[in-house]
Order: structure tokens, then sequence, then C-alpha cells
């Protein structure tokens, strides 16, 4: 009697046996002739090569149509063998986007320029900070928030805004306004106040700082108000009020650089500078007029209202 002719298994978890002999064989084994045999576990199709991937003990089954360790079952009690598994291949992000061109990169270097200027005047404040020169590290950091604000224009006007930009920024502001202007705030003060109280209002003021900048980074932008008081008016503030002296007690001024680190960190809006410029014109004469007459309190007031502004546009969004 004529042997019966081999046909082909129709399960996928097995492979096709070598021959008629090894058949018999694998309908008795089963389990053990797949333990037994090497498995097929898929293949890996790629634009530059195409390849079968296999693995090199029968302790895995392939249970998917796409390659990966999501479609890779061990068997029991055996360890997985993922050593024929490729790694994808890091992709590297240009920092500056869009057509690399002379012109391009030498404007790129530019802003660059000025962020590290920023940068490297916060050093040099804390440098004269630890010299006992409070007044010209305090112009120093009026310095850093004029070119943190040019690097910024810059970037647009000349068409080379990226995140690496944005992320060197960010950090060039912790290091100028969110540490330079706490120490030169308590070179100002140590003499004045007691050494503990004038530390914990520069680290709040440090703190702060990280928490508002860290928040700037992740949250969606509007292009109207500030949540929060922003750390380069906040340095600015502080570099003033050092640098003009004010004629308040040391107690005074250390709260008020603790409501300004507070205020950085809430969730009031802000009016931003290109708002503020277009109030009508009589209300800068009051400012003008009271800078000539008294500066000190003048600066004091407009910093006040500011500092007020925002509960009370807080209070408008709510009701409204």
């Amino acid at each position: 009697m004529p042997s019966t002719p081999w046909r082909r298994r129709r399960s996928t978890d097995s492979p096709r046996p070598a021959g008629r002999r090894w058949a018999g064989r694998l309908r008795r084994g089963g389990t053990l002739a797949r333990q037994a045999l090497l498995v097929r576990v898929g293949r890996r199709n790629t634009s530059e090569t195409s390849r079968a991937a296999t693995a090199t003990r029968a302790e895995v089954l392939y249970t998917g149509s796409e390659p990966g360790l999501n479609h890779i079952v061990p068997a029991p009690g055996v360890p997985l063998n993922t050593s024929f598994i490729e790694e994808p291949a890091p992709t590297t992000i240009p920092l500056l986007p869009g057509a690399h061109t002379m012109a391009r990169r030498a404007s790129f270097a530019l802003v660059n320029a000025c962020t590290l200027s920023s940068l490297g005047l916060g050093l040099l404040a804390i440098f004269l900070a630890m010299e006992h020169e409070p007044q010209i590290a305090a112009a120093c950091l009026v310095a850093c928030v004029v070119f943190d604000g040019l690097d910024g224009a810059l970037a647009r006007k000349l068409g080379v805004a990226s995140p690496f930009g944005a992320q060197m920024d960010s950090l060039a502001d912790m290091c100028s306004f969110g540490l330079a202007a706490p120490v030169v705030v308590y070179a100002s003060l140590v003499d004045s106040v007691p050494k503990p109280a004038a530390a914990l209002a520069c680290a709040l003021v440090a703190a702060c700082a990280a928490i508002r900048l860290a928040r700037f980074n992740v949250s969606p932008k509007d292009g109207r108000f500030f949540c929060g008081v922003p750390t380069t008016m906040a340095a600015a503030v502080l570099a003033l009020a050092v640098l003009i002296g004010l004629p308040l007690p040391g107690m005074a001024v250390l709260a008020g650089v603790a409501l300004l680190a507070f205020a950085m960190v809430s969730s009031f809006p802000y009016a931003k500078l290109a708002r503020i410029v277009k109030l009508p014109p009589w209300l800068w004469l009051l400012p003008i007029v009271g800078a000539l007459m008294q500066p000190r309190m003048t600066f004091v007031l407009v910093v006040a209202t500011y500092l007020v502004s925002g509960p009370i546009l807080w209070v408008r969004a709510k009701r409204a």
C-alpha cells in the first residue's frame, strides 16, 4: 500500500518538517520537537535591507505580523534571547532649522553671542557682589536684561529662532536672573538685616525663578499676558532697587523681595510690555513727573502698582 503523501501542516507555530520520516515524529512529539528545532520568528523589512531574524533557541513563538519585543512570547521557564533584535539608529536634531547658508549661520551665531553675553555679565555680577561692589553688580544685571531682550528680538527678526536657542536662553536666564540677582541682593542687604533672613529671602527668589522658567518652557504661550511675573522683569526690579538704593528699612526690602518671588510663581495674569506701551499718554505723565521729583518713591509705587495689577486682572477674568 503506498504511503500517504506528506501534506503541509496548517498551523503557523511549527516549522515545516524536513521529510516524511520526520513528519510522523513531529506529530507524535509535538511540543518536544518544537523545543528541539529552530523556530523562525518573522521577517524584518526595512528600506535598506530585508532579512529573516531567527532565534538561536526554540524558546519563542511568533504571534504577530511586525517584528519587535511586543510580538515575541517566551516559553515558560526559558529566558528570552533578544540578541538578534537591532536597536534603531539614533537621530540627530539640527540646532539651526532650515537652510544652513552662511548668512543664516552668522545670524544664528550673533543671536547666541547675545545669550552668552547675558550669561557672562551675570557671572561678572556674582564676582563683583563677592568683592562688595553691589551697585556695579546691579548695573551688570541691568545689562543682562538688555541682552536677554535683544537675543529674542534678533532671533525673530533674522528668522533663526529655534528650540535650541529657547532652551539656551532659559538656562542663561536661570544663571543670570535666578542666581546672580539673589546674590547681588544678598550682598546689598547683608549689613542691614540678619544674615539668615537675607539668605532665606534670596534662596526663595532662586527657587521661584527655577519653577517659573520650567513652567514657562512647558506651558502654552499667551500673546497678551504673562502667567506670573517674568523672571527677567523680577531681576530688573531687584537690580534697579539695588542700583538706586531704596529709602526703606532692610526688613521692608526683604518683605518686598519675598513678595516678588511669590509673584513669579503665581497664576495671576500680568500684562506684557507691548500692552503697557499702548496705555493712554496721560497715564505716562504721572510716573514721568514723579521720577523727576522723587525717583525712588516713584519706582516703588510703579512696581507696587504692577504687582497689584495681576490680582485685579485675575478677579475681573473670574467675574467675566
